[in-house]
């Protein structure tokens, strides 16, 4: 599909939506605020179109990209601090799109519901700086997979696992960097519905799954060496033990290729350019947005 067909068929979705849902959620300052300016659909479909079909990845390579090659497509586009201050003012309207675009993906009657799940760091700025970017929601944290020390936040996500596919969002959250991933997760896995969630060690509680089993739903894990168990019986039991948890791990690890190449196709992970806590958030639910849009093959 050529560009200009793909620029026109997501702004004619972005404006149903806007229609239907998303416009309860913009921020107005006046009533004819927007006269003569460019509207919120054209605005969010700037940052999308930019993001998923262009590789513009800031918000600054986003303009200049559409002065160059679309202005004619945009001609009310305002000056770039302007553009910058609309979009920081559509941050609820990205946040319900993306719950929008996750209700769009249907799971085959014959598939078995599993979720799987982890969480992805983003980061506003190295341990060793001070970090002035959203206090109240951004703050230290170590990242044991990259062996980092960072300001910033947690992207938590449980997918539907699909074979031979990328795994499909349906549920996704953003903490501060600190925040346990079992404390964040714990109230969505209680009242989760499907045949088993696979996650990792961090995750390994024996109430929670406890609670699960209520509901007929499975926490499986990667097995955990209990505190005060003989070395013997650690040893007796490794075998099985291991086997088990390389079929979790086997199973779980689709989610680590989600987040590889969400962070391949958008840079969401690099937020040192972010100056507020409104942009941080768009940075955020904007590429997650144009994420899922490219899942379900828009």
């Amino acid at each position: 599909m050529q560009k200009p067909i793909k620029l026109i068929t997501l702004y004619t979705h972005i404006c149903e939506s806007y229609k239907n849902e998303l416009q309860w959620e913009v921020k107005r300052f006046s009533p004819n605020g927007n006269i003569g300016q460019i509207t919120d659909e054209e605005l969010l479909t700037i940052y999308l179109f930019c993001t998923m079909y262009e590789q513009k990845t800031t918000k600054r390579a986003m303009y200049e990209h559409i002065i160059d090659y679309w202005h004619s497509w945009f001609p009310a586009l305002p000056s770039y601090k302007n553009f910058s201050v609309r979009l920081n003012n559509l941050v609820e309207a990205f946040q319900l799109l993306l719950s929008l675009s996750m209700e769009e993906f249907e799971l085959s009657a014959d598939k078995i519901p599993i979720l799987i799940g982890d969480s992805m760091p983003v980061i506003t700025c190295s341990h060793k700086r001070r970090a002035r970017v959203a206090p109240d929601l951004a703050d230290k944290s170590y990242c044991a997979t990259k062996n980092l020390h960072y300001f910033g936040v947690k992207i938590h996500a449980l997918n539907l696992h699909r074979k031979t596919q990328l795994p499909f969002p349906v549920k996704i959250g953003i903490t501060p960097a600190s925040a346990p991933d079992i404390t964040t997760l714990r109230p969505v896995l209680e009242v989760t519905h499907v045949q088993a969630v696979f996650l990792d060690k961090a995750y390994c509680d024996k109430n929670l799954k406890l609670k699960m089993k209520q509901n007929e739903n499975e926490l499986l894990t990667p097995i955990k060496k209990m505190k005060g168990v003989s070395a013997a019986l650690n040893q007796f039991d490794k075998a099985a033990n291991d086997l088990f948890s390389t079929a979790v791990s086997t199973i779980r690890q689709p989610i680590e290729s989600f987040f590889n190449w969400i962070q391949e196709k958008t840079k969401i992970q690099i937020a040192s350019k972010v100056r507020s806590k409104s942009g941080l958030l768009v940075h955020i639910y904007a590429k997650l947005v144009a994420s899922v849009l490219m899942l379900l093959q828009f």
